[in-house]
C-alpha cells in the first residue's frame, strides 16, 4: 500500500487568475478549434464541446441542436443500423459532428462496423466505465486495423500511464478522461475509485500532449466555469451529460411536483439503465449510477449560449484569443471558498 501525497485538485478547488488582455470584447474570442490527429487523416474545425454518449443525452434531437453550433454529439450505444437509417431518410448527419459510441464486445464490433459503414462517420468512440482493462487495449487494435483513418477515441481513464499506453499500445488519437466525477455517477461511492478531475485532466493532457494524442474530459462541469477551467487545464474537448439534461430536446416527460417541472436523467451504469437496455442488472455487479430529478430548463439553445459566453468571458479575462491557447494562458489559485451565497436559496 502506498499514499501519494500530491495535492489532488477538483473544478471547487481553483479559480482563474485574472490578467491584462488587448482583448477588448468577447467577440474577438474564437471558440473554434483547428485539429489534426495523430494516426487520421482527417482534420476538422469545430466547437471542442461533446454531448455525452448517455441515452437522455447522445440522441438524435440533441445532435439536431447541437450541430447548429458546431458541437459534437456522442451518440448513445443503443441506437441500431435502422435507427440510423430512418433518421437520415429525412435529415443530414454531419460525419464531423457525432460519434459512433461502442462497447467492446465481439457482437458491439460488428454493430458498430455497420452503422460506422453506413453513416461515414468519422469518429469511433470505444467507451467502457473501466479503461484499465487489457481487453480494452486489444479491441483498439482492432478497431484501428479495420478504420485506419478514423477518429478513434477510447476510455474511461484518468492517469498519466493508461493515457500513454491507450494512445502508444493501443492506436487511438485521443483518451477520454474521468473516473466518477459526473453527477449521475456512484463509481466513487461504490468503489472508493476516482482521481479529482481537473487533477486527471492535468496530468492526463500532459501525457497525451507528449506522445502527440488528446484528451476528453468527460464530467464534472457543474457550471460555464468548471468547463473553463477543463480547458484551462489542458483539455482538448469537454464532454458534458449533466448540463445538457433537463431541456425540451432530451427524451422523457416533464413531471411535475408541488408546481416545479422536472425530466429525469440517470447513470448509464444504474439499475434503471441496465433493466432498460439489457432486461436486469447482474448479480455480480453492484448499480454505480444515479437516478436524478433534472429541473426542467425549456430550449437546449438557452443553455449552450450560456456556456459558450461564459467561455468567450473567460478567454477576455486571461488574455486568450482562442480556447487553444487558454492552458498558456492560466494560473490556478487555490481557494477555500468560489461563491458568495449569503443571499442565495
Amino acid at each position: 500500500m502506498k499514499i501519494d501525497y500530491t495535492p489532488q485538485l477538483d473544478f471547487n478547488d481553483v479559480l482563474i487568475r485574472p490578467k491584462r488582455t488587448v482583448l477588448n470584447s468577447r467577440s474577438q474570442v474564437d471558440i473554434n478549434r483547428n485539429f489534426t490527429f495523430l494516426y487520421s487523416k482527417i482534420k476538422l474545425n469545430v466547437v471542442p464541446i461533446i454531448a455525452s454518449n448517455m441515452d437522455t443525452i447522445g440522441t438524435f434531437e440533441i445532435y439536431n441542436e447541437l450541430s447548429k453550433f458546431n458541437m459534437i454529439t456522442c451518440m448513445h450505444k443503443f441506437y441500431n443500423l435502422q435507427d440510423y437509417k430512418k433518421y437520415i431518410c429525412d435529415n443530414i448527419l454531419d460525419p464531423n459532428l457525432f460519434m459512433i459510441s461502442t462497447g467492446i464486445k465481439d457482437t458491439d464490433f460488428e454493430k458498430m462496423c455497420e452503422i460506422v459503414d453506413y453513416t461515414k462517420c468519422n469518429w469511433i468512440c470505444i467507451d467502457i466505465a473501466n479503461g484499465y482493462i487489457k481487453n480494452l487495449i486489444d479491441f483498439c487494435l482492432k478497431v484501428r486495423h479495420k478504420y485506419p483513418n478514423k477518429i478513434i477515441v477510447a476510455g474511461n481513464v484518468a492517469t498519466r500511464e493508461m493515457v500513454e499506453e491507450l494512445i502508444i499500445n493501443g492506436k487511438v488519437d485521443g483518451c477520454k478522461i474521468g473516473i466518477g466525477p459526473g453527477s449521475a455517477c456512484l463509481t466513487r461511492q461504490k468503489t472508493g475509485v476516482g482521481v479529482p478531475q481537473l487533477s486527471a485532466i492535468i496530468e492526463c493532457a500532459d501525457s497525451a500532449h507528449g506522445v502527440g494524442g488528446f484528451i476528453i474530459g468527460d464530467g464534472g462541469i457543474t457550471c460555464p466555469g468548471d468547463m473553463a477551467k477543463a480547458f484551462c487545464g489542458g483539455s482538448d474537448f469537454v464532454m458534458c451529460g449533466g448540463i445538457f439534461s433537463g431541456h425540451d430536446e432530451n427524451p422523457g416527460k416533464i413531471i411535475e411536483e408541488n408546481g416545479i417541472k422536472y425530466k429525469m436523467f440517470y447513470g448509464m451504469s444504474s439499475e434503471l439503465a441496465m433493466k432498460k437496455h439489457y432486461g436486469s442488472m447482474e448479480k455480480y455487479r453492484a448499480s454505480e449510477g444515479r437516478i436524478l430529478k433534472i429541473k426542467y430548463r425549456g430550449r437546449i439553445k438557452d443553455t449552450i449560449l450560456d456556456y459558450l459566453g461564459g467561455l468567450r468571458s473567460t478567454c477576455t479575462y486571461i488574455n486568450s484569443k482562442k480556447i487553444k491557447y487558454m492552458p498558456k494562458c492560466t494560473t490556478f489559485l487555490l481557494v477555500n471558498n468560489q461563491l458568495n451565497k449569503i443571499f442565495a436559496k
